[in-house]
């Protein structure tokens, strides 16, 4: 097999990440097999006739390269339960983990003859649609230089953070504060609107003053202030990720107060039904969010 040539790539997982992940793919004539547990999921993903579902050992022997563009770690047991891989195939885990479920991942992987590392992801369903997004990768040198070719055609950015784990690892701190960010600008922006100020006015001051970020410069103008109101992630995501960020915080005795407060906003969300909310939804909800959690107190 060609380090530069990867004879056959696999993705599990069709969901908003895989989907546009697996298209790049799949046009650049690199993709032959999937897999996903949603029967409509296959034809969502509009891949060509060239691509085989799969699933379980199948799939395993059908590729050099799997890619698991699914929620967790325990997708990707599930997946892979009772696999083995006949060609020490590489395993590319893109989810958002924590990194000590990913090292157990691993090592139970590489009794069963597999590869491993972490790539965990950011740039949402956007970027992955567009073959732009940025990876965070925790592997031995030798193993991402063969994924590398791979990740030319889903990233435009690929950082390696060191071991197995320590993509994961980054990849929890970057949504905690990126989270933390998205909800400090709801309270900010609710602010900005009690007291009579045009709200598209105010997101553009704040992109030009030193309060900008990702989240003022397009979730924002996009998701929010066009009306659409579709982020392409869902609350229960945000708090899953938060969740992870702040036990990673806890056993490496960190103190995260603004993590933690985000976490409980984001549970106070879910606890109100909101698990399959898409996220761009929290700027409306925000107010009463805060609210309950002041009386709370």
């Amino acid at each position: 097999m060609s380090k530069a040539q990867p004879a056959n790539i696999g993705v599990i997982g069709l969901g908003q990440m895989g989907q546009g992940i697996a298209r790049n793919l799949d046009r650049m004539g690199r993709l032959t097999a999937v897999s996903d547990l949603a029967e409509a999921a296959y034809d969502r993903a509009g891949l060509s006739s060239s691509v085989t579902p799969l699933s379980g050992q199948a799939l395993v022997d059908h590729v050099d390269i799997l890619l698991c563009a699914v929620p967790s770690t325990s997708e990707i047991e599930t997946a892979l339960s009772g696999c083995s891989a006949k060609r020490s195939q590489l395993v590319v885990d893109l989810t958002t983990s924590d990194p000590t479920r990913s090292r157990a991942l691993a090592d139970d992987l590489a009794r069963r003859g597999f590869r491993y590392l972490d790539a965990a992801m950011t740039g949402g369903a956007a970027g992955a649609d567009a073959g732009t997004l940025t990876l965070m990768v925790g592997a031995d040198p030798k193993d991402l230089a063969e994924a590398q070719p791979v990740f030319d055609m889903i990233a435009n950015q690929v950082f390696h953070l060191g071991p197995v784990g320590a993509g994961h690892a980054m990849k929890l701190v970057h949504n905690m504060i990126l989270h933390s960010s998205f909800m400090a600008t709801c309270e900010g922006l609710q602010l900005a609107e009690r007291a009579g100020l045009d709200l598209a006015t105010a997101v553009d001051v704040l992109n030009a003053g030193n309060a900008r970020s990702f989240v003022t410069e397009v979730r924002f103008p996009r998701d929010i202030l066009s009306g659409t109101m579709n982020a392409r992630s869902v609350v229960g995501n945000l708090e899953k990720d938060l969740g992870l960020a702040v036990g990673f915080a806890s056993a490496n005795e960190a103190p995260v107060p603004y993590g933690e407060m985000t976490h409980r906003l984001l549970s106070m969300a879910l606890a109100e039904g909101h698990a399959r909310t898409d996220f761009s939804q929290l700027f409306p909800l925000y107010e009463g969010l805060a609210i309950r959690m002041e009386q709370e107190k």
